[in-house]
């Protein structure tokens, strides 16, 4: 027969599972886990000689503009040169706005970028991402705006 006092323990048990489901979904949608840019897999390959090309974007925005599909064709020609090359893709922003927003920031637009030479005709396999050891571009707030792509 159930007593007054396990009915009480088992009523806190249960309320504590709920508290504790309750708040992982508030760390989840506060956390950045339902972000607008999704999270992209980060190659540990280091960077040899100087970028390719770079693609510039606006303020805030991770969407390439139509002048800036030159770069498909650049990069195919580098990969045609070196047939077991891999493409590193490097993303930065500028220093304005929350740090965090800005890191995800950095990584659409280098996702935005592999996305068009994928388009393009690069194998997704050879399209590599790299996390620089700092993602705010040097130069102006224009310059830091970018992503770099390597061929190597």
């Amino acid at each position: 027969m159930a007593t007054n006092d396990d009915e009480d323990e088992v009523a806190g048990v249960v309320a504590g599972v709920v508290g504790g489901i309750a708040l992982c979904v508030v760390a989840v949608l506060y956390g950045g886990g339902f972000s607008k840019y999704p999270p992209v897999a980060v190659a540990e390959i280091m960077p040899v000689g100087d970028a390719l090309a770079k693609v510039y974007f606006g303020v805030d925005d991770a969407a390439l503009k139509g002048d800036d599909m030159g770069v498909v064709a650049r990069t195919m020609a580098a990969m045609a040169v070196n047939p077991k090359a891999i493409v590193l893709l490097s993303g930065f922003h500028d220093p304005s706005g929350d740090p965090k927003h800005n890191a995800q920031l950095a990584s659409a637009r280098a996702q935005s970028v592999r996305d068009a030479l994928v388009a393009g005709g690069v194998a997704a396999a050879r399209v590599k991402f790299r996390k620089p050891e700092s993602t705010v571009g040097s130069g102006s707030p224009e310059e830091g705006r970018r992503v770099e792509i390597r061929v190597q």
